[in-house]
């Protein structure tokens, strides 16, 4: 069965509202996006054809400020997907206290099979159909899933020829060189970890001894692994989208990013078994951090969990369902509205 993200985010609004007492009025509100914005975006492809792709960009709540959020790009990311996102992005600004709406967008494309030029094509002309609706005061877009650094710049540039002017602060999450800021990489991680950190002193436990899975390896799962270790964190398993490795006896984060450079995916590491995504999260282990994508554990594998901690670095991994089952079994979720802010 597929789940909806936005149909979960209505459900985890729902039970919060009655847990909050919210005016029906306020709950009528915040369940809908302001403004929704679909493009077709036509891409000269390095053959000489046109294909088109679709992208959105959802700006959900702007009671605080200018929307903000990331734009992913993959080939299974759906309208429903990137509003639940956005609004997620609302709730996620509001919890840290900055002075930000809720924001998204998405391109329906696998980025792998695009070369650097059509790549760049490719943002160059989603920014061509959106930017009327964004910039520093009115929506601020950022990577996310597959997008990167590079990207961003393109996108700022892309944006800064159109208006006419320098606009550097339309765009987070670009290079330091082009206005990005320092730490941006570390950031989602970083946070993660001091909110793991505030959750074990709840609990008066220490990091020493305890045991870690990281269900992901791109920006946010690679920083993950690399700060819980240096906290003195066994990490016995990793994975990225091709699937995972497990070691009882811990993994080298240096080895596996190596590793990762070299042949693009953790899988097939020297002197270690291979594991499924859906193992992984199975695993005995301490903590678990789901930091790929949404929707991860559901009703199905919820009862496998053995985990006492899950550090959501994704947004949206646990459905409203799942959420019930890991509460009646005592694990400690530290939600991705804190856990993954930055």
């Amino acid at each position: 069965m597929l789940l909806n993200p936005y149909e979960n985010f209505l459900t985890q609004l729902r039970e919060t509202a009655k847990i909050m007492k919210l005016p029906e009025h306020i709950v009528e509100i915040i369940s809908k996006p302001t403004r929704v914005i679909e493009v077709n975006i036509p891409v000269r492809m390095d053959d000489g054809r046109i294909e088109v792709f679709t992208g959105w960009r959802s700006q959900y709540n702007l009671a605080l400020g200018p929307t903000k959020g990331g734009i992913r790009y993959h080939p299974d990311v759906t309208k429903d997907e990137v509003i639940a996102l956005s609004a997620w992005m609302s709730i996620k600004n509001a919890v840290v206290g900055i002075p930000y709406g809720g924001g998204k967008g998405g391109i329906r494309v696998n980025p792998k099979k695009l070369s650097l030029g059509e790549l760049e094509r490719l943002s160059r002309e989603y920014i061509g159909l959106i930017y009327r609706y964004i910039g520093p005061d009115q929506d601020i877009p950022a990577p996310d899933v597959y997008t990167t650094p590079q990207i961003m710049a393109w996108m700022m540039d892309e944006y800064n020829k159109l208006v006419g002017s320098q606009q550097s602060a339309v765009i987070t999450g670009k290079p330091e060189i082009v206005g990005g800021s320092k730490g941006r990489d570390t950031a989602t991680a970083r946070g993660g970890f001091f909110v793991l950190r505030e959750a074990l002193k709840v609990k008066n436990e220490e990091f020493q001894g305890l045991t870690a899975a990281v269900q992901g390896f791109g920006n946010a799962g690679s920083f993950a692994m690399k700060f819980l270790s240096e906290a003195g964190i066994k990490v016995v398993a990793v994975s990225d989208s091709k699937g995972g490795i497990y070691s009882q006896n811990g993994l080298s984060y240096n080895e596996v990013l190596e590793h990762k450079k070299s042949i693009g995916s953790v899988v097939d590491f020297n002197g270690v078994g291979n594991i499924t995504n859906e193992e992984l999260l199975e695993l005995d282990v301490d903590i678990l951090v789901p930091a790929a994508i949404e929707n991860v554990i559901t009703e199905e594998n919820a009862d496998k969990i053995k985990a006492r901690y899950i550090l959501e670095l994704a947004n949206g991994p646990v459905v409203p369902k799942a959420d019930e089952i890991l509460y009646e079994k005592g694990i400690f979720v530290l939600p991705d509205v804190l856990a993954n802010a930055g």
